[in-house]
């Protein structure tokens, strides 16, 4: 399941995945967000938590992923991961270069420091 989160900026699409994620979960939540939030925004950020609770990704939904990722690609100003899943952490630190705007891992300990991450103002 994903779930759109509350309480940040704008210009931050922000999700929490629990339990198991599937292609659904893409295609009737964070896909229509995402873009509903480029409609208004030339630039976004993303914040996306995979805390204890998450279970896995399908194989479908990691394709949603890259695709809406992809097609998007020069509009990703920055996006953070919380998550104490290693695969997908060092996943993020092989590929990261990629992406035209800075991204990181965080574990969820430092949530925190992932959330004033994700709003610093651009340099």
């Amino acid at each position: 399941m994903i779930e759109q989160l509350q309480g940040f900026p704008e210009n931050v699409v922000a999700f929490a995945g629990r339990g198991q994620v599937t292609k659904a979960d893409y295609v009737s939540t964070l896909i229509p967000a995402v873009e509903k939030a480029f409609a208004d925004h030339d630039r976004l950020r993303l914040y996306y938590e995979l805390g204890g609770d998450f279970a896995g990704i399908d194989a479908d939904a990691m394709v949603e992923d890259f695709k809406i990722g992809m097609q998007h690609l020069t509009r990703w100003e920055r996006a953070v991961v919380v998550t104490d899943v290693q695969w997908i952490a060092h996943a993020i630190s092989l590929f990261s270069f990629l992406m035209p705007g800075a991204m990181k891992a965080f574990p969820t300990k430092n949530a925190d420091q992932a959330r004033s991450w994700i709003v610093l103002p651009s340099l």
